[in-house]
Formats: structure tokens, sequence, C-alpha cells
């Protein structure tokens, strides 16, 4: 096990998210399968308990602990994305596999996990600071999915 790691709490999908995820991204794979070895309060011994996975290299375990904890945008994955096709990839699978848009490149996936689908251009606009960053996030304010067009030309003025 990595010296730090990622706990996603699921009700009980926490296999089909990671296969999901592993599909999607880069660098990204299921590993191990743990099963319950005894009943407990949110599966029953021999349920799918825990899964190892990654999402763009980053390690993470899938807990399928029961519908006690629910999902927050308090915790999201940010995804940088090179150009508006790799954009419309990630947000389109997100948003096209039973998940939600919502705004300033953000969007839920089906199992209520929030990602930001952010085209670096606006990192790093935003990382300029000023009134590049200024205008790049003002661009960004009126949109849901990015316009990776539409931040460069608030970028250039």
């Amino acid at each position: 096990m990595n010296k730090n790691t990622i706990c996603i709490w699921y009700d009980t999908q926490a296999e089909e998210a990671a296969h999901f995820y592993a599909a999607t991204f880069p660098d990204s794979h299921v590993g191990m399968v743990h099963r319950s070895p005894l009943d407990n309060p949110g599966n029953k011994a021999g349920d799918v308990l825990m899964v190892e996975f990654s999402v763009c290299g980053i390690p993470c375990i899938g807990l399928n602990g029961g519908p006690r904890f629910p999902h927050s945008e308090a915790f999201s994955f940010q995804i940088a994305t090179e150009d508006q096709e790799e954009t419309d990839l990630y947000w389109n699978a997100i948003v096209g596999n039973g998940g939600a848009e919502s705004e300033c490149g953000w969007c839920k996936d089906k199992w209520g996990i929030n990602w930001q689908i952010t085209p670096r251009v606006l990192i790093d606009a935003m990382a300029q600071g000023g009134d590049v960053a200024r205008r790049a996030f003002g661009a960004m304010m009126h949109m849901q999915k990015l316009d990776v067009a539409a931040i460069a030309a608030a970028v250039r003025g």
C-alpha cells in the first residue's frame, strides 16, 4: 500500500466507478478488489468492500461503506486539460455516463464524485495573476463546461 492514498466512500459501487475511471483517464487502472470477510453495517460477507485504483497516477481506494456519507463539492478531482478536445472528452465522458453538469468547469459523476475539468489556459492565467487572472476568471464564471477559446480570448484582453 502507498504511504498516502485517497479513500473515497461509495454506497456499493466502488468497483464500477473504478473501472469507469480507469477506462476514461490516462495513467489510471484498477488494482486489487477486497471482499468483506464478515457481515458489517455496509456489506455482507463476500461483497466487494474495497477497490484499489488510480486516477491519472493518483492512488485511491474505493470503500463500499453504504449510504451513510454522501459526497459533496468539498472533495473533487481536478483534471488539467491541454485543449478543447481533451476538455470535451473528459467532460462528456462524465456527464454522458449519468453525471451532471455544474458551473465553472465542475461536473459530478453518477456516483456523486465531483470533477473539475480545467484547461491549462485557465490554470496558467490564474498563476499570472493581475488583470490576466481577472479576465480569465471572469470569463470562466459564466460557463459550465469550460470554453478554451473564450478563456484564451479573455487572457489576450
